[in-house]
């Protein structure tokens, strides 16, 4: 075999620079607008909380963050649109429990995969339901409206923020725990929903926090219970659905950053470490209290790890219930 040192020298020289610019990269980065997809509506509480972290993320990068909203299909269409964007880390993707634990075990055929598809980057915070009523239903509390839903099967409606999300699947829950028949009628985000909630169009809604709170101190919904495993800090009056008759329901929504799969490792790592910043300022974990969410954080490795628990143990949920996709 002929051997050709020059050649040989010349490739170890090109590897060698591919592998010291590899740093040099993360130095650079970004230097353009980010683009953060959030696959429900403008206004809801996963759009309030990418807005509010991608701020602080833009004001330390030195990039504008531009929050992209694509709702639909319960956040297949948004978390599509990410997967098979660009992986140079100017696309990113508000990721949740839907997207990434729900949609996976609901749909048979999905146009991504929640493992695969994405690179984990930090989970940003965790957040329980509260499951809200118009004024016009007649309970005061879960009993009474258990005892409520069980005298009027299939009148009840109930509006989510699309088919798949975490606030449908925390009402079949309740429909298989409590025995009770509720309609479900999805909306492309939580704003139209809730317009219609407030109007009375439909008679209740397993609400995110972020969103819902202002309509209930001003009285226009009435709160009925927390679907987390504890109370509320900022509501410690607000019982959970567990402790108020239908023992061992918990459904509670989380929020993450994801970059689209093969995304440079040192651009992951750079992101992770500003998005930590951004959680421990004081003001921003504030906000996600006053709201009802609590602040996460962590390493990219404990994201990936939360995701692939999280699919499973909803996985289970669903299939003992025997949840399907309308």
């Amino acid at each position: 075999m002929l051997a050709f040192p020059g050649m040989i020298q010349y490739l170890a020289a090109g590897l060698a620079a591919a592998f010291l610019a590899q740093p040099a990269l993360a130095q650079s980065y970004p230097s353009k607008p980010i683009r953060l997809i959030v696959p429900f509506a403008a206004g809801g509480g996963n759009d309030n909380v990418a807005r509010l972290v991608g701020k602080r993320l833009a004001d330390s990068l030195g990039q504008p963050v531009v929050v992209d909203n694509r709702p639909g299909a319960g956040g297949v269409v948004g978390a599509e649109l990410a997967a098979k964007s660009a992986a140079d880390g100017y696309t990113l993707f508000l990721g949740g429990v839907g997207s990434h634990a729900i949609n996976p075990n609901l749909h048979p055929k999905l146009p991504y995969d929640a493992i695969r598809d994405f690179e984990p980057v930090a989970l940003l915070a965790q957040a329980p339901l509260i499951l809200v009523v118009h004024p016009s239903v007649p309970a005061r509390d879960i009993a009474e409206f258990i005892a409520y839903a069980r005298a009027h099967p299939g009148r009840i409606n109930f509006a989510s923020n699309g088919n798949g999300s975490s606030s449908q699947l925390a009402a079949v829950m309740f429909d298989s725990m409590a025995g009770v028949d509720m309609v479900h009628v999805p909306y492309k985000g939580l704003s139209p929903a809730l317009t219609d909630l407030l109007s009375g169009q439909v008679q209740l809604m397993f609400s995110s926090v972020v969103a819902i709170l202002p309509h209930i101190k001003a009285g226009k919904l009435r709160a009925l219970a927390v679907t987390g495993a504890k109370r509320l800090a900022s509501m410690p009056e607000l019982p959970t659905i567990a402790e108020s008759g239908l023992p061992g329901y918990e459904a509670s929504s989380w929020y993450g950053i994801l970059a689209p799969a093969g995304t440079p490792r040192d651009i992951v790592t750079k992101l992770n470490a500003e998005l930590a910043k951004a959680l421990e300022q004081p003001e921003v974990r504030a906000s996600l209290i006053a709201e009802g969410a609590e602040p996460a954080g962590g390493t990219p490795e404990r994201f990936a790890a939360h995701i692939r628990a999280e699919k499973e143990r909803l996985g289970r949920i669903i299939r003992d219930a025997n949840i399907r996709m309308e």
